[in-house]
């Protein structure tokens, strides 16, 4: 009880000092979804313990045995030729009753033309940017695992380069017999390095709280995630917005028990995951994030904008996944996985 006292305190002290305001984040490809089916669920799984070895990137805290030797790798085909992925190779340590694993998740914004103010051009240069994940989790208590993420992080934008250390700190609650997972998070705590230009910017912080539930007699596991808590309004004032007017030609007011309801719902993404088989080879996958919907969806076109698909299936040792993530009318994200337990490969390892 001790330790898990002394982890609270870590957590809200993180929280309290290291919040920051949107469009002043360095490193925004960390939140990027590491793996095809954390994409197909819309773009959050963070309160799930089984043999994925992608979720120790959501939360190190899920981190567990069933992830010993499993290596899985993971490319996201995103807008513009802008590529982005994720590798990772987990494993327990007996002597220490740990469980760790290493990572690297990168983006390639691909080529970029130089040009002067009349549209002449004069070469190229590209942009990137990698981090390097070193990550363990703890069981310390018989309901209770916590873990943390430590994360080097390097960007080069042409010829602008910076460097971070940040970490994520997890708590997962999990009650096995009744497949009920709670999980309290903080991600992306941390600082630049080194900076761009010399102007210091912040990182991508986000907390969040899971839940997920594994229904007894439907093969079926529904989660609820809530993120961005430490932002109390994440609504976007759109300056570009038309103002209504009635018809004495006053400004109409929006309904502000709505707009509270659409607050709220923005900071929470559903998903559900149906596991099919008797060795679960199969599963199908959606999900909902109202926050991509309310941002990236157009007022004059409908479209899938928020929502996501896809599935995954073991084929002898090894697991392909595969998900759609709808950002907008122009297009959707795809992602493939492919993951297996190299211990069937090589006995020894």
């Amino acid at each position: 009880m001790r330790h898990l006292s002394f982890f609270i305190f870590i957590l809200l002290f993180s929280v309290k000092g290291e919040t920051q305001l949107g469009g002043k984040d360095a490193f925004e490809f960390l939140n990027l979804p590491s793996s095809a089916r954390i994409t197909a669920l819309g773009g959050h799984l963070i309160s799930v313990q089984d043999e994925d070895v992608t979720l120790a990137l959501a939360n190190p805290a899920s981190l567990n045995n069933k992830m010993h030797n499993r290596v899985s790798f993971s490319h996201n085909f995103h807008f513009a030729d802008i590529q982005n992925g994720y590798v990772a190779y987990a494993r327990k340590i007996d002597k220490l009753s740990l469980n760790v694993h290493f990572g690297i998740q990168y983006i390639n914004y691909g080529d970029f033309s130089y040009a002067d103010v009349l549209g002449n051009q004069d070469g190229s240069f590209t942009a990137r940017e990698t981090a390097f994940i070193l990550g363990a989790s703890k069981k310390i208590a018989e309901r209770i695992t916590i873990g943390a993420n430590i994360k080097g992080v390097f960007s080069n934008l042409e010829s602008y380069s910076s460097t971070g250390i940040l970490m994520d700190l997890g708590m997962n609650y999990a009650k096995d017999s009744s497949g009920f997972i709670l999980t309290f998070l903080v991600k992306n705590i941390g600082a630049e390095l080194t900076t761009y230009n010399g102007t210091r910017f912040g990182t991508p912080l986000d907390v969040q709280i899971g839940i997920s539930k594994r229904l007894k007699y439907l093969p079926f596991r529904i989660s609820l995630i809530a993120h961005q808590l430490h932002k109390a309004n994440v609504r976007y004032d759109d300056p570009d917005k038309e103002v209504q007017t009635d018809i004495f030609g006053e400004e109409v007011k929006g309904n502000k028990f709505a707009e509270s309801v659409d607050n709220i719902f923005r900071h929470v993404i559903i998903n559900g995951e149906f596991i099919l088989g008797k060795n679960e080879n199969l599963r199908l996958r959606a999900g909902y994030n109202h926050l991509r919907r309310k941002e990236l969806s157009l007022s004059t076109f409908r479209s899938l904008a928020g929502f996501s698909l896809g599935f995954g299936i073991k084929i002898s040792a090894f697991k392909l996944d595969y998900g759609v993530g709808y950002h907008h009318i122009a297009g959707a994200a795809n992602h493939i996985s492919i993951s297996t337990d190299l211990g069937k490969f090589f006995k020894k390892i």
